[in-house]
C-alpha cells in the first residue's frame, strides 16, 4: 500500500484497506462503466457521496495506483479520473459481486442482460471486459 501501514499480511485485509469500503468500489464502478469521470460526476451519482469522503477516497485510490488524474480537454478547472491497468483488473471482483447480488436481490431491468451474459460464460465476459477497458488506456 502506498502511504499507510498494513494491519496484517493477509491479502484480503490488505486489499480491503485500499478498495474495500463501499465508496471506493462505487467510484471504481463508475469509472469502469463511464470510462472517465470528473469530481462533479461522482457527486451526481445516486448514492450521494459527501464531498469530504469523495476527496479522501479519490486520494487513496490515486496513491495506490488504482486511478490516475488526467487533464480535462475542455476545462483547466476540471480533472478527469481514469482507471489504471491495476484498477481495471478489479473488473472480475465487480462481476463476482454483481453475480452474488443477482442471486439474492432484485436487479434493475437494465442490468439483467449484462448479468445474463456474465452468467453464461463468465471467463469470456471478464476477458472481453478487461480487454475493452485496457484498449481505452
Amino acid at each position: 500500500m502506498a502511504s499507510s501501514k498494513k494491519r496484517s499480511e493477509c491479502p484480503i485485509s490488505t486489499s480491503l484497506e485500499i478498495w474495500g469500503d463501499k465508496w471506493s468500489l462505487l467510484i471504481i464502478r463508475d469509472l469502469m462503466f463511464k470510462k472517465q469521470c470528473t469530481y462533479g460526476d461522482f457527486l451526481k451519482s445516486q448514492e450521494k457521496i459527501a464531498t469530504n469522503i469523495l476527496a479522501s477516497r479519490l486520494l487513496v485510490l490515486e496513491e495506490n495506483n488504482i486511478i490516475v488524474k488526467l487533464e480535462h480537454p475542455e476545462s483547466k478547472a476540471k480533472v478527469l479520473y481514469q482507471l489504471t491497468e491495476k484498477g481495471i483488473e478489479l473488473f472480475p471482483v465487480l462481476v463476482e459481486i454483481s453475480l452474488w447480488a443477482e442471486k439474492y436481490y432484485d436487479i434493475p431491468k437494465e442490468r439483467e442482460s449484462l448479468i445474463a451474459k456474465a452468467k453464461n460464460n463468465k471467463a469470456e465476459f471478464i476477458a472481453k471486459g478487461i480487454k475493452k477497458m485496457k484498449e481505452g488506456l
